[in-house]
């Protein structure tokens, strides 16, 4: 945002907060005018039939409540305002107060972006990596690449930690690394680097563009992030193999993006329940992440005759050897070695932690329903 934009917005949010207490000090003015709600503008970059812009919502809702209606947040679908790639640069001009996206739909501007979400897969989980974002260092490191790298007037934290991702839709059968030489494949960020090293061609796509380019030949097989989106936009219509399991996109979460400006002018206790609605969210967003995500997958298998398969050992291992190679080229940057090296430390103590104590849940699954995984 310019200097004169911060002048002039905040000279107008200041002229507004007058205007309400001489109102709210007249008797002959409405008592309403004194509880009008702060509305804040927050653009997703999910189109409106995704499964995410019901997650956005979801989370204006809490904030709604949680306020006694003081704020309100107008929730638009990608494109309303900007393009879905383009709305870190809206929030930090102030055309949106908020944004709700993903860390990698800004790694054009600088690839440690995908860090935060789509970067090398140590063997934490997405839960794993939120909870290093807010107890390992990931907070700290994330403002260090918005704030003094970019020089971006943001505030963002992340919420919902996504399950892994499916490797994608194919239109026939991949089973070897040798198999995925040659295809146009779609998928962000540091994936686009890993997949490539890996003989795919790749292009990075929004979410809405990929059937698309899908039904054009453009691409000719893709991934974009969960069963309810994928079946959301027609993923099912193009291609008839779906493989779930992947290293390539393993632990993102949800990014939600404030202006830092509109955060200081609504005030501690209403910026608080911004901040703080990001984790009621999250939890909300996992539950129901949980119900939709299962159920349409079954739906897909059984309605839309698509082949779920688990992506083969031999591919993952392929992903790890890619991986293996991409670190170090990664790694002259001594930003991403930074946060490589912090990302390692917390998934060697805090993972080996949750390997060692977990109990294994397929070998219960398969006490209660057996014969129904098929690994």
């Amino acid at each position: 945002m310019t200097d004169k934009a911060k002048l002039d917005r905040r000279s107008f949010l200041q002229r507004a907060a007058f205007a309400g207490t001489a109102a709210a000090g007249s008797l002959a003015a409405p008592a309403v005018l004194a509880q009008a709600p702060i509305v804040l503008k927050m653009q997703t970059s999910w189109g409106a039939g995704n499964i995410w812009q019901e997650f956005a919502q979801d989370y204006a809702d809490r904030v709604e409540a949680m306020s006694g209606g003081r704020l309100k947040i107008d929730v638009l679908p990608a494109g309303a305002v900007v393009a879905a790639f383009q709305v870190l640069d809206a929030v930090n001009d102030g055309v949106l107060d908020m944004a709700h996206s993903v860390p990698v739909y800004w790694y054009g501007k600088n690839k440690a972006a995908s860090l935060f979400g789509t970067g090398p897969v140590f063997g934490g989980s997405a839960t794993t990596m939120l909870s290093w974002f807010y107890e390992g260092g990931g907070k700290a490191l994330y403002d260090e690449l918005t704030q003094d790298i970019l020089g971006m007037d943001v505030d963002g934290y992340m919420g919902f930690p996504m399950f892994a991702q499916p490797f994608g839709w194919f239109k026939g059968e991949v089973n070897t690394v040798e198999d995925l030489n040659g295809f146009k494949y779609r998928t962000v960020g540091l994936a686009a680097d890993l997949l490539q090293s890996m003989g795919m061609s790749v292009a990075q796509l929004p979410g809405g563009e990929i059937v698309p380019a899908m039904e054009r030949g453009v691409i000719d097989a893709f991934e974009f992030n969960n069963p309810s989106s994928d079946k959301d936009f027609g993923a099912h219509d193009v291609a008839k193999n779906y493989y779930l399991s992947s290293y390539h996109q393993a632990s993102e979460s949800f990014e939600f993006l404030f202006n830092r400006l509109s955060m200081e002018d609504i005030g501690p206790d209403l910026a608080a329940i911004l901040k703080y609605g990001v984790e009621a969210a999250s939890t909300a967003n996992t539950a129901k992440a949980m119900r939709r995500y299962s159920s349409d997958l079954k739906w897909l298998q059984e309605e839309a005759g698509v082949n779920v398969h688990r992506t083969s050992e031999n591919i993952l291992a392929g992903q790890l050897e890619a991986w293996d190679k991409l670190i170090p080229q990664l790694e002259e940057d001594p930003f991403m070695k930074k946060t490589l090296d912090s990302q390692r430390a917390w998934v060697e103590q805090v993972t080996y932690y949750e390997i060692m104590n977990s109990p294994d849940y397929t070998l219960a699954y398969n006490h209660y329903f057996p014969g129904k995984l098929k690994m």
